[in-house]
């Protein structure tokens, strides 16, 4: 069940809504969690039904692992914490690798071993980091968990369940667990519903208007092979531009369906593309698994500790597990390669800069130039996170490097008169056909930049009502504050929030997935 179907908006959510508020008022509140828990299995369950006795058994494993990693006696060692995280990431291989592992064995040695088709489970990483989260903070005395109620609405809460954000046990339960969420309050659904909407017209309006650009040209091997310097680059914005409407949509949504059941969750998306440096885009786009990364997989490798070089390797393989966990083919793998490349630089020139004893935090004409730089190098790594293939993949990039040529239809080069002739002087080949595509995907790109670039995010636009839990840090200390668009209970917005909700729901009948429940 998508957040953007009719299903959803019109049925599960406000029925879910309702029978939970009225089982907290009739009978208690364990009763309006036994509740909510299953209807966030039936909400798991509507893609396969299967799978729920995988969530399940990842549930109870888990849970009793954390048991004996919070209380004092022989269970609480090491060696049950590493086991746990073992099995955890065993099942996840399984379903994840090993289809891939064994692929590239038979190619690598010409053997034909065959596993059968193994599919993914939805969401089995976005559980399996958060709860692996779980045992490391358990064994580390920050979190407990002795109520498997509790601990299944953990893991199930049906708005972060799918694609997250990852959350922290710390961070949810105390929220559920206050008296006053188990009430409807009047000021939780108006911000609530205003954040899914706006989050459901970044879905359906913009994101998959987008995706009409994309797919022609990363689906086809053949349109790969033969596309030039224009379609590429038109195509490699779209996926951009529609990745992060996607996420940014799905992530509005979550917060907004969370908070209708007075529940904050942390921030997991803040205006990356307005980044002026790959550090900061990471701590901006997808922010809890950054998180994740960083406190259970980059600080365990010895983060900064143990010197500078180990400190770059640490980075690197860090990013390169974080392709991994995106999906399991060589595309995601040079992926993240790419990122942990681009970390390592960007660590690089800041010592650089301070070595020289050079600031130049303040200087406009040095920060355009990051972002144009920060902003290309993220458009250009992201072909690869979409390509289906490396070689699909190596052709668009070629592509966009100008090396597969410049081609633009020959209608466009007539109507640009004098700016055509020169073009063709120069090299540019006419071709015949394709003028409105390429027209109408520049046009999107052009029409929806300045939302991605100027406007203010969800939780700037509401953050007189705490739309989110933040992080401890300090780059959102200054900048959580929106100078515009600053939501309040006025006309004007109950206006612009009930039409982008209008149109969301008007472009329903295009429904498609989020393009992170690959993941």
């Amino acid at each position: 069940m998508l957040f953007n179907s009719y299903e959803f908006i019109f049925l599960f959510l406000p029925l879910c809504l309702g029978g939970y508020f009225l089982c907290a008022r009739l009978f208690s509140m364990e009763i309006a969690f036994a509740f909510l828990v299953l209807a966030s299995l039936f909400y798991y369950a509507w893609w396969e039904p299967v799978y729920v006795l995988l969530i399940l058994f990842s549930i109870g494993f888990n849970f009793g692992v954390g048991q004996l990693l919070s209380r004092d006696g022989p269970g609480r060692t090491r060696t049950v914490l590493v086991l746990g995280i073992a099995i955890n990431l065993g099942l996840l291989g399984y379903f994840k690798y090993a289809n891939f592992f064994v692929d590239n064995l038979n190619f690598a040695f010409g053997t034909d071993w065959e596993i059968g088709r193994i599919f993914l489970p939805l969401a089995i990483s976005f559980f399996t980091f958060q709860q692996i989260a779980y045992l490391v903070d358990a064994w580390q005395g920050k979190t407990s968990e002795y109520n498997f109620l509790h601990y299944c609405l953990f893991v199930c809460f049906f708005p972060q369940l799918i694609a997250g954000p990852i959350v922290h046990h710390k961070e949810m339960l105390p929220q559920f667990m206050r008296s006053e969420n188990l009430t409807p309050r009047l000021s939780n659904f108006a911000v609530g519903i205003s954040i899914f909407a706006i989050g459901l017209f970044k879905k359906t309006v913009l994101a998959d208007s987008l995706s009409g650009y994309v797919g022609p040209v990363f689906d086809s091997q053949a349109a790969a092979a033969e596309v030039d310097f224009f379609r590429a680059w038109g195509a490699a914005l779209a996926y951009a531009f529609q990745l992060y409407f996607d996420f940014s949509g799905y992530s509005d949504m979550a917060i907004g369906a969370a908070r209708m059941f007075g529940v904050r969750l942390p921030i997991n998306f803040f205006s990356p593309l307005k980044s002026t440096s790959i550090i900061e885009a990471w701590r901006r786009w997808h922010m809890t698994l950054s998180r994740f990364l960083r406190e259970y997989l980059y600080i365990a490798l010895g983060g900064n500790r143990k010197g500078k070089v180990r400190r770059y390797i640490n980075l690197f393989l860090t990013m390169l597990l974080g392709g991994l966990w995106h999906g399991a083919g060589w595309p995601f793998v040079i992926w993240g390669a790419l990122h942990g490349t681009y970390l390592m630089i960007n660590h690089g020139w800041r010592t650089l800069l301070d070595r020289l004893g050079l600031d130049l935090s303040g200087n406009r004409a040095y920060l355009l130039a990051c972002w144009l730089l920060t902003f290309i190098a993220w458009v250009f790594s992201f072909v690869y996170f979409r390509a289906p293939t490396l070689e699909q993949g190596q052709h668009i990039v070629t592509a966009m490097l100008g090396l597969s040529g410049f081609e633009v239809p020959a209608g466009i080069l007539v109507r640009a008169g004098a700016l055509g002739d020169w073009a063709t002087a120069i090299g540019v080949t006419a071709v015949h056909g394709g003028g409105s595509v390429l027209v109408g995907n520049y046009l999107w790109v052009l029409a929806t930049a300045p939302i991605i670039l100027l406007l203010p995010n969800v939780a700037q636009i509401f953050h007189r009502y705490d739309p989110v839990i933040y992080e401890n840090d300090r780059i959102f200390a200054g900048n959580r504050e929106a100078a515009v668009l600053s939501w309040d209970y006025r006309t004007g917005w109950a206006v612009a929030v009930s039409a982008a909700g209008v149109a969301g729901v008007m472009t329903l009948q295009q429904v498609s997935e989020f393009l992170y429940f690959q993941f």
